[in-house]
């Protein structure tokens, strides 16, 4: 029975320390953002002065397959009015192989949609992304998070979709002047 209460105490912390270890809004998050299929390593720094919004998926996940194409909507919008958005739609933990037929598939048909791959999940790893898919985070203009959102679906899109206009909408921060995070 002691034991037990000790594997119990070990388990609890170890949870609770992976817990912290995610991400927060206020955060500055490691620069990587995958390998494109051209073989590109995208950073969340190349991306400074647009907000961005990362999306985390895969092909077993239905929700998220079923967010791309929304996620492209949204970027071709957004390109054609000149806003400062890019979408990153990061393919968690699978395989070249399985990610470069989607990208190329997907890119015919949304070809507004960023795409690159986690292969060993150490990009969404910070994120969150250990817990579950969809994981989508966003990110000011300076590259602070401001919204993470896990384990999400459809019920919450409205939301989801408030945050990015909120955040399109906002006026860039004058030059050397800091940004207050947007409330999460």
């Amino acid at each position: 029975m002691r034991r037990m209460a000790v594997l119990f105490a070990c388990l609890l912390t170890c949870t609770g320390a992976l817990a912290t270890s995610t991400l927060q809004p206020g955060d500055t998050p490691p620069d990587a953002l995958g390998v494109t299929r051209d073989g590109t390593h995208l950073t969340l720094s190349s991306m400074r002065g647009k907000v961005v919004v990362v999306s985390f998926w895969a092909t077993w996940c239905g929700y998220c397959m079923k967010e791309l194409p929304t996620l492209a909507n949204i970027q071709q919008v957004a390109t054609q009015r000149h806003l400062p958005l890019q979408i990153v739609a990061v393919n968690h933990m699978e395989s070249v192989r399985t990610f470069a037929t989607v990208a190329r598939n997907m890119h015919r048909i949304l070809p507004d949609l960023l795409m690159s791959r986690d292969g060993d999940g150490s990009v969404g790893r910070p994120y969150g992304s250990d817990d579950g898919i969809p994981v989508m985070a966003m990110f000011q203009r300076d590259g602070t998070l401001v919204h993470l959102h896990v384990g999400y679906d459809e019920s919450d899109l409205d939301g989801i979709l408030a945050e990015i206009n909120a955040l399109v909408a906002q006026q860039p921060a004058a030059p050397g002047a800091t940004q207050a995070p947007a409330s999460p």
